[in-house]
């Protein structure tokens, strides 16, 4: 698969700034063992796991003292226009490595840190980690993809996505709205 251009993503700018500020899951999916990818229409929410039935809480962090896993990096939330737009397939979106994938605006100006969100019975925390993505990012969407993410614009809305924490354990579901509280 030929892998989008810069241009081709900039054209995209203003589909994915008209992003909602309170959104809708559009994706779940599940890492139970690296590069496995389960799309769920039903999921559950912990404070222990993240999603549940991820191997999140079996990866160790170099943001942590003691290498564990970093509890502010949970969950992986992915921006679905962008993300779309790069997998150029729903089939490859879950190839992204993120568990949540949802229509809204991830920009520090409408989801600053630490704002809360409710998501079916769950309450997220945003946290202050920052989600850049690696070299498999690349490999499955393109250099210029990754640098389009990381880019000024691309940070200003966070179109590699966020890092969050479940603050309220509970279920969700594709589709379910997304508040801020």
């Amino acid at each position: 698969m030929e892998h989008l251009t810069t241009a081709d993503l900039e054209a995209a700018l203003d589909h994915i700034r008209a992003s909602p500020a309170e959104g809708t899951i559009e994706l779940i999916v599940q890492r139970p063992a690296t590069e496995e990818r389960v799309v769920l229409e039903e999921a559950e929410l912990n404070t222990e796991e993240g999603l549940a039935g991820d191997n999140w809480n079996q990866r160790g962090s170099k943001r942590t003292e003691d290498g564990g896993p970093d509890p502010d990096m949970q969950l992986n939330i992915m921006n679905s226009r962008i993300l779309a737009l790069i997998a150029q397939s729903p089939e490859r979106m879950q190839l992204a490595g993120d568990q949540l994938i949802v229509d809204m605006d991830l920009s520090d100006v409408n989801l600053p840190t630490w704002t809360k969100l409710a998501i079916g019975e769950a309450v997220i925390e945003i946290t202050d980690q920052p989600h850049t993505g690696c070299a498999k990012f690349s490999a499955r969407f393109g250099t210029e993809a990754h640098r389009f993410v990381n880019s000024d614009v691309g940070k200003e809305l966070k179109l590699r996505g966020i890092n969050a924490r479940v603050v309220t354990a509970g279920t969700i579901r594709q589709g379910d709205v997304i508040r801020k509280l």
